[in-house]
């Protein structure tokens, strides 16, 4: 069910977007063969051990791709918007911006950092580290 929503994500998406859905799905799903991938709030996440790492979501600026404790990764190319959250993102508009290497690099951190958004309600809003 996941993979198949995740396609019929990307498929509903306009010939650009669509390509660049496509191209971080693939990478996403060869670095992270482990994670459960699923539309979540409407958007494609991939998580770990049921805790969300890494997805996508059209907005006006382009892809968004999130990583759900990115602001640790100690990445320069992913943008720390809030501070409350410890998620980070980049945007794209284009496939060619996509850049393999990072965004590998990225994934190996999805795995390895990660905050606990699973439990975050029975928290009361407190993340800890997993």
């Amino acid at each position: 069910m996941g993979q198949d929503s995740i396609d019929a994500f990307n498929a509903a998406r306009s010939e650009g977007d669509r390509v660049i859905c496509d191209a971080l799905a693939a990478q996403i799903r060869a670095a992270l063969p482990e994670a459960e991938g699923k539309i979540w709030h409407r958007h494609p996440v991939w998580f770990l051990g049921a805790n969300p790492v890494v997805g996508y979501s059209r907005q006006k600026p382009g892809i968004r791709l999130m990583f759900w404790s990115g602001a640790d990764f100690g990445e320069p190319d992913l943008n720390v918007i809030g501070k409350r959250f410890r998620d980070a993102s980049v945007f794209f508009t284009d496939p060619a911006q996509i850049d393999a290497q990072a965004l590998q690099r990225w994934l190996d951190k999805a795995r390895l950092i990660q905050w606990n958004y699973r439990d975050i309600a029975r928290n009361k809003g407190v993340l800890n580290h997993l």
